[in-house]
């Protein structure tokens, strides 16, 4: 597995494709049990993956149980990335909360649940305007300095609030959906500040939440307790309107003997060096085959084929619901 490096400042070495573990028990409407979450994990491991992503609010605590518990015998070969930023009662989310009391509280909690002496990338999960996010990066930049987070990452952002915490304390990597159907980095400055600042991006849901896989359709019936059944772009209209995106995939794959998702992530590998994508998945052999896009080669002709021809598709549906979206960009 190829590496890379998120961050200038001390930067942090990860393989070139984490592994996003919020979907092995929360929001798809299929849970792994326990064992099953771990050995997909260590699965992982086997094959050269070393970064792995949770946050205490999936499933609340126990994603992040089952990550540390799982990367225990191997904790000195991989990065876990975990993220505070939510108040939890009751065992759901019950909105944002950055204070420095509840991040230090946060940190100490994640630390014993991951069974680890230091959090490797500490992420804000998004951005509560009503904490100063100088006063959020000052508090991790204490817990840094108390050696218990070892880097500082901010999850959907916008730009500006990027460089008003990198100029606290040094940010190495931005957690922001990004996808061939989510191409929101491109032009909201958050591709320009990584860039400028030396900051990593790991896009999530870089698959389109399963879409752009082309495992889904119009037809595709989701159970109620998966969280895409909320989302408009996932209604049936939405999903056959975007339908041709995936058809482009289709069609690059079959000329490159690869598979859509493998184009969609390698497509997002192509595009900076300090990109690393985080697909989740809870099958081994999906895991597999988001691995190989690291082997796929796309020319800078390939992407911008790829490029020209999804720019022809207009995208249905927003990413989120009103209220979710109002949670990103601040």
């Amino acid at each position: 597995m190829q590496k890379r490096i998120l961050g200038n400042k001390n930067g942090l070495e990860v393989s070139a494709l984490g592994f996003g573990c919020m979907g092995l028990n929360f929001g798809y409407g299929h849970a792994l049990t326990k064992e099953d979450g771990i050995t997909l994990i260590r699965q992982a491991v086997d094959r050269g993956v070393t970064f792995f992503d949770t946050a205490e609010v999936y499933s609340p605590y126990t994603n992040e149980e089952m990550v540390g518990e799982a990367l225990r015998p191997v904790r000195d070969q991989v990065v876990i990335a975990t993220k505070f930023g939510f108040n939890i009662q009751d065992g759901k989310s019950a909105g944002l909360d950055s204070r420095p009391e509840q991040i230090r509280k946060v940190a100490d909690a994640s630390l014993k649940r991951l069974g680890v002496e230091a959090i490797d990338l500490f992420y804000q999960h998004r951005v509560d305007t009503k904490v100063p996010i100088e006063d959020v990066a000052g508090t991790v930049k204490e817990l840094i300095q108390a050696g218990k987070v070892k880097h500082f990452g901010l999850s959907e952002p916008g730009a500006a609030t990027v460089r008003r915490a990198h100029a606290v304390q040094p940010v190495t990597a931005l957690q922001n959906e990004y996808s061939l159907w989510t191409r929101g980095p491109e032009t909201n400055g958050i591709l320009e500040a990584c860039e400028e600042l030396g900051i990593g991006l790991v896009p999530y849901s870089p698959l389109g939440k399963g879409f752009l896989t082309g495992a889904m359709g119009k037809d595709t019936k989701l159970p109620a307790n998966d969280f895409r059944a909320n989302l408009p772009r996932f209604t049936p209209e939405a999903l056959e309107k975007n339908q041709a995106l995936v058809d482009l995939l289709k069609g690059i794959a079959a000329d490159k003997g690869a598979t859509p998702a493998q184009i969609a992530l390698g497509w997002l590998l192509a595009k900076k060096p300090w990109i690393v994508p985080i697909p989740g998945t809870t099958k081994l052999h999906r895991l597999e085959e988001n691995l190989g896009a690291a082997d796929v080669t796309l020319t800078s002709d390939d992407i911008q084929k790829i490029e020209q021809a999804a720019a022809a598709i207009q995208i249905e549906g927003e990413r989120y619901t009103p209220a979710l979206m109002a949670t990103t960009g601040n």
